[in-house]
């Protein structure tokens, strides 16, 4: 589009990229907030909300084929006030109008779209919409028509469907007091192994999603049941990920997803927090097994995150495209021919090894892959580095700048695990630099924290999630590397969003902050998807800090989130895979408390194998501040471990090989 010619609207002033991409559409959009609802207030009109993010494909497609249109930017002008959000900026919008297009449609997805009343009632809900009416589906011109026709003529009834949505979206947030058992473990493995693709990994069929939370519920379980096949699904799992064209042989880094069964054609984004999920699953997967490659993977991935996403000021962005100069794929894609132009004469081996051929194996071109070949044929360095290089010189996909809270949390997570199992330090400078810029620059100037950074602090304020992962991030911080400051301000941090999120009647925490006050409702989230939900990373975090902290208020909170989230659990676990891993630390608690000059004889072993449910400290750095550590100190002089475990106290000890001894007798 030449946006010479065109007038830019008001999503010219936004810092986000995905509205900047829609500042010359002939739609008189508004941002998020309350200058669009009181227009509507005033001229008695429907808001029209799109909901996407700036790396979205079909995103990309509406648009084109709709709000650059003149007829359909008339439509929306004259009818509706149009509000576009972009959901990395707003979670807690999106997450709400998400549930609704759920419920309205039983699926959900973007671009989002929804139709709703001034006053924020949803009465229409659905994804991608073409232009035009597509075999028995009506498009969005026929929808805004329509709509607008029930509005003049159906008003009441409209608003009564809207408020009675919402409602029973509330009904069924409403909680209902049940004890989770060990049973729900076990039927959540069981589900899991029936659905377990036994050729080529994954579960559940196409599309193939990475499901990181799913990946370290097994590691979980594999610890607590020392049942092989758990770990064989993710290891055979991730092995055939990277084998995949859902993982970027050339440049490194995964996609979003795989289209098909085989992880072959993926949508081509590649999103930061999908990165550092997977990464941090490989690097506790190669605590266990010691197997190079799950090294590798992880190594492959931090690689190809701070080539491509940092920023040098600190913090990484949000995500690549999936398109480039309008295609999707464009910049992924190979010909035979140009492999052979690049490679010469040590092209056939590659041609052979990466499933490359003349027909291809998308629109004509190829993804490479090492699908059906083993890992052995993996190309060397320096034919990587030519097919780098000559990419490189492609038009580049759309890079989205926004330095989000979230996503950021969990790459440190990831750069502190894979400092554990290299002992490379550049991975854990670049997760304190990255700490040290979120902490420094995404609170406002009141103190509260914001979804992200861009230029300066976003402008939504930070929902549970962010400040649940933020404080995950802290407790990882600390235990690699010993510094109480994290760990005080981890606990800072809680203290905060307990204030601002917890529900003190009921128990769990809200999405959003009961100083937001801009949707209908205000719901709890527990869904584990490409994401773990704020509240199954908080039921993990808070039974670590309460352990630490020597603390029975968090413990209370934290054991009443395996109540109050119970009956949801308990009828379909597999959707809670995450929460399940904070279940299985809560039955499987061991506590390390290290006191003396030395600490590190016991923590790089710590930091280096699978413990999954350990928590340690050091007496010495936490004694004046939890009077507790008192208690513990050296033997003899010598620098000494305790252990606690499940609920057993082991004698002290001074040597590396009794306190391995000591982890492993239960």
């Amino acid at each position: 589009m030449n946006i010479d010619s065109k007038k830019a609207n008001r999503l010219i002033n936004e810092k986000s990229p995905y509205l900047l991409q829609h500042a010359y559409n002939p739609v008189d959009w508004y941002p998020w907030g309350e200058e669009a609802f009181e227009r509507a207030r005033a001229e008695d009109k429907l808001i029209f909300l799109s909901i996407g993010y700036s790396t979205c494909h079909w995103c990309h497609v509406m648009e084109r084929e709709s709000f650059e249109d003149k007829e359909i930017g008339d439509l929306l002008n004259r009818y509706y006030i149009s509000v576009k959000v972009d959901r990395e900026e707003h979670p807690d919008v999106d997450n709400f109008y998400m549930e609704v297009c759920q419920a309205f449609t039983s699926s959900g997805g973007w671009p989002l779209t929804i139709i709703m009343t001034p006053s924020k009632y949803p009465i229409f809900a659905a994804t991608y919409l073409p232009k035009e009416d597509s075999f028995g589906r009506p498009g969005l011109k026929t929808v805004l028509l329509k709509i607008n026709e029930l509005w003049q003529k159906e008003k009441e009834r409209l608003i009564v469907i809207g408020k009675e949505l919402v409602s029973s979206i509330n009904d069924f947030a409403q909680e209902k007091y049940v004890e989770l058992n060990t049973k729900v473990i076990e039927k959540a493995y069981e589900i899991l192994l029936a659905s377990y693709d036994r050729k080529y990994g994954g579960f559940f069929g196409a599309p193939k999603f990475p499901m990181a939370s799913t990946l370290l519920f097994l590691l979980g379980y594999y610890e607590y049941k020392k049942d092989p096949m758990a770990l064989e699904m993710v290891k055979k799992t991730l092995i055939n990920m990277y084998k995949g064209g859902i993982y970027d042989h050339i440049g490194f880094g995964l996609c979003r997803y795989s289209t098909d069964k085989i992880w072959l054609v993926p949508h081509f984004e590649k999103m930061l927090y999908d990165n550092a999920l997977i990464a941090y699953v490989c690097a506790e997967t190669f605590k266990i097994t010691k197997d190079e490659f799950f090294k590798t993977f992880c190594v492959e991935i931090i690689d190809y995150v701070l080539r491509n996403l940092k920023n040098p000021e600190g913090g990484f962005y949000t995500a690549e495209d999936a398109d480039s100069e309008g295609e999707e794929g464009k910049f992924y894609i190979w010909t035979l021919q140009e492999i052979k132009d690049i490679l010469g004469e040590k092209a056939n081996e590659f041609i052979a090894n990466y499933n490359i051929t003349e027909k291809g194996n998308f629109e004509g071109k190829n993804i490479p892959n090492l699908i059906g070949k083993d890992l052995s044929c993996k190309m060397d360095e320096n034919i990587r580095r030519k097919l780098f290089e000559y990419r490189e010189k492609r038009t580049k996909p759309f890079r989205d700048e926004k330095i989000l809270v979230s996503n950021n949390s969990l790459m440190i997570c990831a750069l502190f695990k894979a400092f554990g199992i290299t002992k490379n330090d550049v991975y854990r400078k670049e997760a304190e630099t990255t700490l040290k810029f979120i902490l420094e620059n995404t609170f406002d100037t009141d103190g509260r924290l914001h979804v992200g950074f861009k230029d300066s602090p976003m402008r939504g304020k930070a929902t549970f999630d962010d400040y649940i992962y933020l404080i995950w991030s802290l407790i990882e911080a600390y235990d690699y590397t010993l510094d109480r400051t994290y760990i005080l301000k981890a606990k800072s941090l809680l203290d905060e969003t307990i204030e601002l999120f917890y529900h003190n009647e009921e128990g769990g925490f809200f999405l959003t902050g009961k100083d937001v006050e801009h949707l209908p409702i205000r719901t709890k989230e527990v869904y584990d998807g490409a994401v773990p939900s704020g509240n199954s990373v908080a039921a993990y975090s808070l039974i670590r800090l309460s352990r630490l902290f020597f603390d029975h208020k968090i413990e209370e909170i934290a054991q009443k989130q395996f109540k109050v989230f119970g009956s949801k659990i308990n009828k379909n676990p597999v959707s809670y895979t995450f929460f399940l891993y904070a279940f299985l630390y809560n039955l499987k608690g061991t506590e390390v408390v290290i006191s003396g000059n030395n600490p590190k004889i016991f923590t790089e072993y710590l930091m280096s194998n699978f413990l999954p449910y350990t928590v340690w400290a050091y007496a010495d750095d936490l004694k004046k501040i939890v009077p507790a550590y008192e208690n513990y100190q050296t033997i003899s002089g010598n620098t000494a471990a305790y252990v606690y475990k499940n609920g057993s106290c082991k004698s002290p000890v001074t040597t590396l090989e009794d306190f391995k001894k000591a982890l492993e007798i239960d």
